[in-house]
């Protein structure tokens, strides 16, 4: 490993800034939603838990119908192209949210969410191969570490308005279910439209962000990368699934994702059912102990990126799994704050995942890391996928997180983190077989 090659060369800092601006804005987008799961479910009592989750699905969903287009469009034009029709479909799905709450669907907020991550699936798409060829080869993956901290940041924002500026707001929480019924339908009806306004304003406040954003993407001098191969796209498809590494890393990432994703909505929930048994003036506040995972995630995003100039990343990723698996058993296991305390250290142990199956997978492509990513991004479906199933779990008793206990003690809503737990069982799979392939030379 040569330690004396840059992360980023000065040549491309204004570059790498600008873009890494962008792993901000779809962070804050990440977990303005996560906590929208249960929001909707507050604001829209009629929803069950797998309908609210259907916010993710929504969400997610969108980065696998689009990031296959989204790679054919930069492979055909450029990186800079493909970030500004990013910014430009994320600016429309967020400022859509007008309209979705004025006529106070679900379906068209789950629309709004569907566009604006045809934007994110763009973003993604291209920034992170972007930033893998901006400088050395040795520094690809610390490189994309480095930008992909930013991400985390943007992620303790996009919570901090959702806590402060959406949850805090609803009047539908104030409410038990029987109390609300008891209210004159009017006052439901306007309590209803006040809370749907809440949860539209940050989105198009964000909208109007983003649209700033492409002004300045857009009269930016972006650099262009040689393309190192001029194949076919049949000959790029063919190369990609002839790499093993490449297709068990996408497999991977659509169970990270579903970990992440799993971990940071469920724990509202998780929360909840702790408050259960508490005194009201001694409730928790589940967005503080998000946050809390969020910069336990930040922490281990830097330490890790800094262990990767010692530490091989697919062993790294290894031991942080196998971490991830204990931590989640605990999630599981031990009942009440000391399992809460658990969850939220999980964010540790997957804080270098993403970044580090993405650049693995990608090792030496060249120019087909542009379609290559796009089956990486694709795989984000996984953050679409998992949550429907959790919330399924959650229905299996009832609506509530504890209508039925499993081995006399553990509620319904513990066990449900057996899903996040069976996703970092195959991440840890991949970074062994991965470091394996490393030490025979086979990257």
């Amino acid at each position: 490993m040569n330690l004396k090659a840059k992360v980023v060369e000065r040549g491309y800092l204004l570059p790498f800034i600008l873009i890494t601006s962008l792993f901000f804005l779809w962070g804050i987008a990440n977990d303005l939603t996560n906590p929208m799961v249960s929001a909707f479910k507050k604001v829209m009592r009629e929803l069950t838990n797998f309908e609210a989750a259907l916010v993710q699905l929504a969400f997610y969903g969108g980065y696998a119908t689009m990031a296959i287009p989204a790679a054919l469009f930069i492979r055909k034009y450029s990186y800079k192209a493909g970030i500004l029709i990013g910014l430009a479909l994320y600016a429309i799905g967020a400022l859509l949210f007008y309209p979705a709450a004025a006529n106070q669907q679900f379906g068209f907020f789950l629309a709004s969410l569907y566009i604006l991550t045809f934007g994110l699936a763009f973003l993604e798409t291209t920034s992170n191969p972007f930033i893998l060829s901006m400088g050395a080869k040795e520094t690809s993956t610390r490189r994309l570490n480095l930008a992909q901290s930013f991400n985390p940041v943007g992620s303790l924002m996009g919570m901090l308005v959702a806590q402060l500026f959406v949850i805090k707001m609803l009047k539908s929480d104030d409410y038990t279910a029987e109390a609300y019924a008891a209210l004159p339908e009017a006052e439901q009806m306007a309590i209803r439209t006040n809370d749907l306004d809440i949860i539209s304003g940050p989105y198009i406040g964000l909208g109007l962000l983003v649209l700033v954003m492409f002004i300045l993407v857009a009269i930016s001098k972006m650099p262009k990368v040689q393309d190192e191969a001029g194949l076919s796209l049949k000959e790029s498809f063919s190369i990609l699934f002839k790499n093993k590494r490449y297709y068990e890393g996408v497999i991977t990432q659509a169970f990270y994702v579903g970990a992440q994703i799993m971990c940071w909505t469920f724990i509202y929930q998780y929360v909840d059912n702790i408050n259960e048994s508490l005194p009201a003036d001694q409730h928790l506040t589940a967005t503080w102990y998000n946050m809390a995972a969020m910069i336990a995630f930040l922490t281990g995003r830097a330490v890790s990126t800094y262990l990767m100039k010692y530490i091989n990343p697919a062993k790294l990723m290894f031991a942080f799994a196998l971490a991830g698996i204990a931590l989640t058993i605990g999630t599981i296991f031990i009942p009440g704050i000391l399992g809460l305390y658990s969850l939220v250290g999980v964010s540790i142990a997957m804080s270098l995942m993403f970044p580090t199956i993405y650049g693995i997978a990608l090792k030496n492509m060249g120019d087909e890391a542009k379609l290559g990513s796009a089956g990486l991004v694709m795989a984000i479906v996984g953050g679409a996928l998992m949550p429907p199933l959790q919330g399924r779990i959650l229905d299996i008793g009832g609506e509530a997180f504890n209508d039925m206990s499993y081995f006399g003690y553990i509620p319904e809503v513990n066990i449900s983190f057996v899903l996040p737990l069976l996703c970092l069982v195959v991440v840890a799979l991949y970074s062994y077989r991965s470091y394996r392939y490393h030490l025979n030379g086979d990257d």
